[in-house]
């Protein structure tokens, strides 16, 4: 399930990151964090409204060997229509935690002899629960801004889950990763979120760890939020005593702090200060990890210290290890969330059940419009603009990319505009810039003409795509003050285009007192890095693109083979684009493949006058712009055929539509075997195969003049 506003991303970075402070994480940018905004004289409070509230007694169940059989009634869907990601400030004292629990908490001893114990317990829980239903019912649209919080439950449609994944280990751009999700079988098997620790056939043994993949942004966070919410209010999963959400993105900022299990639970979640040890041995409890590709823990599952007592102090990766192989609390159920890259870290012999998040299906991306839009003509008119892309019919898969795509077409379909809507992607993110251009000097300046440039807007800007550039390439999405610093930035700067670059989570706390931010999405980043790296060639800052290029191979295009890898690449964009193209094309998980997707858009003219006066508008000649598609239509690639479509791609972006007309065409021919294919077309040729919507009844490829070599490949 997800919202119908979102903010999210796509992943980047495929191999563990060493887990030091100044890696950042893995790539992942799920933004959908907890609203934890209640202080610790707040949750007093909630503890004292439930203390007055005698009538209204939890019934704490034990541990049982399994779960109930029975189906729970998913709420019903509410209307709504914004989306996406909740963040907020979670203003835990700790010094105030430990005094209250010195001063509340009687030893183990005392507890067992208090006869009103059972009482007390049921108010702690049902404290736990209001205080988790207070961090999961509200999300914010885009931006951190107080006020801007939307009911989760109006904004929540279903998402698609199936059960089961491929088995090998997808190591591509999840943008092609997407490309793959939009043509899976429809036979795979559908489970609803809320039913994901329940058996569904008599064949399958106790579900007690659930793994969750998924590409970024596509709701994984969300649906984390939404199981919480649900048992929260008293609507799903009863049978679970303790739903026990640990955001990994949090447990990294205490890595090296040592901890018993019991007193990470006071940490994380102080409503549960009297829960006593032998409390988590008896019921049933839920531990939610949720983004472990954003871990920063080496999970050793073969070399660790083996723990099995709660009260057992050690390090937080040690407790994750020996929770999840069952060492500690065997009976607990575990739900962990990742990218689909970082989910190898789990060995399979300790999950029971692996479920994948696809995002929207194609009636849910309309749904998603009609109920973001009041106005039935014009959500029609951006469903058909949709569907017309293939590309960005592709993305909206993931709920931040419709988000996108609606602030970007709403805001072109209800003023005087003219030319053509967006149909590339460099388009529709450069009117996505364009428009929160705007909306900033509406908020904070308050110009006749808001959508024009100022010098210092433009400075910022840059700034903004030198931070999306320099950590791009590192992998790292989750920036620190420290980092904004260096590249001349502050937060009061970095605010005012909150829906860009914005806060995750600032902890005013002894634990949590690093402010982290992030771009509202990864594919954000990867175009405000083009940007900063086009505008670096169109002002030949020779030093930052030698950097960048100084370890990439000679170009292989036909007419450059000769090329010396020192040839300087700022002197001419065919150059420039080639050697940035072959140093994509070497990065084996394709980490900056729509990073240099959105290089070869910004050529363009068009879409340099649309970013209005951010970058040096260049009079590129038309006899340029062909040599650098010529570039693209040659590059050797039968190394790397499946890398291949990136290429075609590039054509798209800079819209090219040549490849694909000469595609068509040979497929309408009678005469096909007499017509050579190069390997480029090859590549083309099978990748509109996979996007088409109709079902070959057969594929002869002995009707086509391909080598063998070709055909192997």
């Amino acid at each position: 399930m997800v919202s119908t506003d979102p903010l999210i991303q796509h992943d980047v970075l495929q191999k563990p990151i060493a887990p030091t402070l100044r890696s950042r994480a893995k790539l992942h940018l799920d933004l959908l964090l907890w609203d934890e905004a209640s202080s610790a004289t707040e949750r007093r409070r909630d503890l004292e409204r439930v203390q007055n509230k005698s009538a209204r007694k939890l019934i704490v169940k034990p541990q049982k060997s399994g779960f109930d059989d029975e189906d729970e009634n998913t709420p019903p869907l509410a209307d709504g229509s914004s989306v996406l990601k909740s963040n907020g400030r979670l203003k835990r004292d700790r010094r105030m935690d430990e005094d209250r629990a010195e001063s509340t908490v009687p030893s183990c001893v005392s507890l067992k002899s208090d006869q009103s114990i059972g009482g007390d317990l049921q108010e702690v829980i049902e404290g736990h629960k209001i205080s988790l239903k207070r961090r999961c019912e509200h999300v914010t649209e885009g931006t951190n801004e107080a006020g801007s919080g939307t009911l989760l439950n109006k904004i929540y449609t279903e998402l698609y889950i199936t059960e089961g994944q491929s088995e090998e280990v997808d190591t591509q751009h999840e943008v092609r990763q997407l490309e793959r999700i939009s043509k899976k079988n429809i036979q795979d098997t559908p489970i609803k979120c809320q039913d994901i620790f329940k058996v569904l056939s008599e064949q399958q043994r106790h579900i007690r760890v659930v793994l969750t993949n998924g590409v970024a942004g596509v709701g994984k966070t969300f649906s984390v939020q939404k199981f919480s919410l649900d048992w929260a209010e008293g609507l799903e999963n009863q049978d679970i005593s303790l739903v026990l959400p640990l955001s990994c993105r949090e447990l990294n900022l205490i890595r090296d702090e040592q901890h018993s299990l019991l007193s990470l639970l006071h940490v994380f979640h102080p409503t549960l200060q009297k829960i006593r040890a032998e409390d988590l041995t008896v019921w049933k409890l839920l531990f939610i990890f949720d983004g472990l590709d954003e871990s920063r823990f080496s999970l050793r599952f073969n070399k660790h210290q083996v723990i099995s007592d709660v009260t057992q102090v050690s390090s937080v990766e040690v407790l994750l290890v020996n929770l999840i192989q069952g060492n500690l609390l065997p009976s607990a159920l575990i739900w962990i969330t990742s990218r689909p890259a970082a989910a190898y870290q789990i060995p399979p012999s300790c999950v029971d059940r692996i479920t994948e998040v696809r995002g929207f299906t194609d009636s849910q991306k309309e749904e998603y419009f009609r109920r973001r839009f009041s106005d039935e003509d014009l959500s029609k008119r951006i469903i058909s603009h949709i569907k017309a892309s293939r590309s960005l019919h592709i993305m909206c898969l993931i709920p931040v990319f419709c988000w996108i795509t609606a602030i970007v077409l709403e805001d072109m379909m209800t003023r005087d505009q003219r030319g053509e809507l967006p149909k590339t992607l460099t388009d529709l993110y450069s009117h996505f810039l364009r428009v929160q251009i705007k909306r900033k000097k509406q908020k904070y300046g308050g110009e006749q003409r808001p959508e024009e440039l100022t010098e210092a807007d433009k400075e910022l800007l840059l700034k903004l795509g030198r931070l999306a550039f320099e950590h791009l390439e590192k992998g790292n999405i989750m920036f620190y003050s420290e980092d904004l610093e260096q590249c001349g930035l502050d937060v009061s700067e970095v605010s005012v285009y909150s829906g860009v670059c914005t806060e995750i989570f600032k902890r005013e706390s002894v634990i949590f007192q690093k402010s982290v931010y992030c771009f509202v999405h990864l594919s954000i980043q990867e175009f405000l890095a083009a940007v900063y790296m086009f505008h670096c060639y169109t002002r030949k800052d020779r030093v930052v693109i030698k950097k960048f290029l100084k370890y990439s191979k000679p170009i292989s295009f036909s007419g450059f083979a000769g090329f010396h890898i020192n040839y300087n690449p700022a002197t001419s964009l065919d150059v420039f684009l080639g050697r940035t193209l072959m140093k994509s094309l070497e990065i084996k998980n394709g980490h900056l493949d729509l990073f240099v997707r959105f290089l070869h858009g910004l050529s363009l003219e068009s879409n340099q006058r649309i970013l209005g006066g951010l970058l040096d508008q260049m009079e590129n000649h038309p006899e340029t712009i062909q040599k650098v598609l010529n570039n693209l239509k040659e590059v050797n690639s039968d190394k790397i055929p499946d890398r291949s479509i990136n290429i075609f791609h590039c054509l798209m972006e800079m819209k090219d539509q040549s490849v694909h007309q000469e595609i068509q065409e040979f497929l309408k021919s009678e005469k096909k075997s007499e017509r050579r294919l190069s390997e480029f077309h090859c590549s083309a040729l099978a990748y509109l195969l996979q996007m088409s919507e109709e079902v070959l009844d057969e594929l002869n490829l002995q009707r086509y003049n391909i080598s063998e070599r070709d055909d192997v490949a």
